[in-house]
């Protein structure tokens, strides 16, 4: 099942994409559950936002492919390396991302997420799935320089515009390979699988569970293959999942 939130006729819905049309929800799927409106919208005559707002929080993973961490100079992580993200940092597809005049160093990073769907607090790793509402893509964008500079990230990864999500969540996907690929104005710059995550999807969430409660709406991104680079005004950026489609963002200056 594919669930969107979009734009029409001045409101935001959320809905299920059903081949050609998006049939509308009463609300929230994520705490009203599936019950259609019986309103059926033409899938091209809506605007697709970020399928979720987070309510709390955004956490990201680093360094969780081997050969990402190398191509920085980084040692492989003990244990998975987290860090956080604004909520005021997630756009939708189609949205601009916004260089900021304090940085000259922006880079893309493609990512699986996953949306929580419980209130979830020192989940085992046997049954983290089941607190996990669906997948959606993600573009970790981060200031390098500044990343480098600060000492640690909540400026590089926190501006506003630097966490792209979409297009929408898929509630049915086995995620243990498949293949992420970001593209640079048609140009393919990373491209690897999920099966290469040195900390699986469980590991993730049982690890960041016990530190802090995780609520519906929630996201984790899981890590960025090699291949992250630089990007700048005019250009556009592409994430592409197998099964999830494609997360598409032009650049900006600011």
């Amino acid at each position: 099942m594919r669930i969107v939130r979009a734009s029409h006729d001045g409101r935001i819905v959320f809905g299920v994409v059903d081949e050609t049309d998006v049939v509308v929800l009463a609300g929230d799927p994520l705490f009203a559950g599936f019950d259609t409106t019986g309103e059926r919208i033409p899938l091209s005559q809506v605007q697709l936002l970020a399928p979720v707002i987070p309510r709390s929080k955004v956490v990201g993973i680093g360094r969780n492919y081997a050969a990402h961490a190398a191509e920085l100079g980084n040692d492989v992580p003990e244990s998975p390396l987290v860090f956080l993200k604004p909520n005021t940092s997630v756009i939708g597809p189609g949205d601009p991302i916004v260089l900021p005049p304090e940085s000259t160093n922006v880079h893309f990073e493609g990512e699986l997420a996953l949306v929580v769907g419980r209130v979830s607090r020192r989940v085992a790793k046997a049954d983290a799935l089941d607190h996990v509402f669906g997948w959606t893509i993600a573009n970790d964008v981060t200031a390098r320089d500044l990343q480098q500079s600060d000492g640690q990230w909540w400026r590089a990864k926190g501006f506003d515009t630097f966490c792209p999500l979409g297009p929408g969540i898929e509630t049915d996907l086995d995620v243990a390979d498949v293949l992420v690929e970001t593209r640079l104005d048609g140009e393919t710059k990373q491209s690897g699988s999920t099966k290469d995550l040195i900390f699986d999807i469980p590991t993730l969430v049982e690890h960041v569970t016990a530190a802090m409660t995780l609520l519906p709406g929630d996201v984790i991104l899981t890590g960025t293959p090699a291949g992250v680079g630089p990007m700048v005004a005019g250009q556009t950026v592409e994430v592409s999942i197998a099964g999830l489609g494609t997360l598409r963002n032009p650049v900006v200056q600011g």
